[in-house]
């Protein structure tokens, strides 16, 4: 708070300025270079700061000092610096909260291989499509799951608040789920035999089976929700910012170079590829 100390030569010029600011003559030039100072309505002028997750590899994870690093990390970096900032702070959180923390101004974006849907929709806006996949269902090789059918009856792992868990409310009926706050700790559920399966990202999915021995017992296609950067509704500069540093980095090859970093050997869904590089008929993004 500034503590003022009025003189009484100071009320008289202090009372017309106010008035003057009441009728609208009297703008000062700090309001009016705001926007200029902060064009995408940032928390803190030149930070963008990130909702994240700390545990979803090869997309957004912390690395062993504690830096977030993936896929999208990089890629949102990138688009970031197209947009003119380059103070970018990620934080973890579970997933279930995520968009709730962008839309109600806890974070400036959320970046996290995030699916969008209609229903998200409804809670904040998004940038284009960036990304899409398959999603997996994990399990020990002695289980007895061969495939989806397998998960009659069973206890079925799904991260709450993903598509994952969408998807498996409405596929998987006969499925008991369980929901988790995040991958690690689903996975440890299915390694201890709490749980059976755990459904989830094809690509964390790879990532956990090499590292547990786990098996894949059904890997589905899922092009319907590709991911976008989730933004808080109201925020159209810094969403068209994004967009236009997107189409930037896919037309230049650079979403493509981080793709075959992150993704070697997996299909690369060719809507994100330089136009030169697209067939006659592309894969729709929506």
């Amino acid at each position: 708070m500034i503590k003022l100390n009025f003189r009484p030569a100071a009320v008289a010029a202090a009372a017309l300025a106010a008035v003057l600011a009441l009728s609208g003559c009297g703008a000062s030039s700090t309001a009016s270079s705001a926007p200029a100072d902060n064009p995408y309505g940032l928390i803190q002028p030149g930070t963008i700061r990130v909702a994240s997750l700390g545990d979803s590899k090869p997309y957004t994870f912390a690395d062993a000092q504690g830096n977030f690093t993936g896929f999208d990390v990089e890629l949102f970096k990138d688009v970031a610096h197209r947009a003119g900032v380059d103070n970018v702070v990620f934080t973890g959180q579970d997933f279930s909260g995520l968009l709730a923390a962008v839309a109600n101004g806890q974070f400036d974006v959320g970046v996290a291989a995030i699916g969008i849907t209609d229903k998200r929709k409804e809670t904040v806006d998004f940038s284009e499509g960036y990304l899409a996949g398959y999603l997996t269902v994990i399990t020990t090789k002695t289980s007895g799951i061969k495939d989806a059918a397998g998960l009659s009856g069973k206890r079925l792992g799904v991260v709450q608040g993903t598509l994952q868990e969408a998807y498996a409310v409405k596929n998987f009926t006969s499925a008991d789920l369980v929901r988790f706050p995040d991958n690690n700790t689903a996975i440890s559920a299915v390694n201890s035999g709490s749980v059976d399966a755990h459904f989830l990202d094809y690509e964390a999915a790879k990532a956990y089976q090499e590292q547990y021995g786990l098996v894949s017992a059904a890997d589905i296609p899922s092009f319907d929700a590709p991911a976008g950067f989730a933004v808080a509704k109201g925020k159209t500069a810094f969403k068209e910012a994004l967009n236009k540093g997107l189409a930037e980095a896919m037309e230049d090859g650079t979403w493509k170079k981080l793709y075959q970093k992150w993704f070697p050997g997996s299909p690369m869904p060719e809507q994100y590829l330089p136009k030169a590089e697209q067939t006659a008929s592309p894969a729709p993004s929506k």
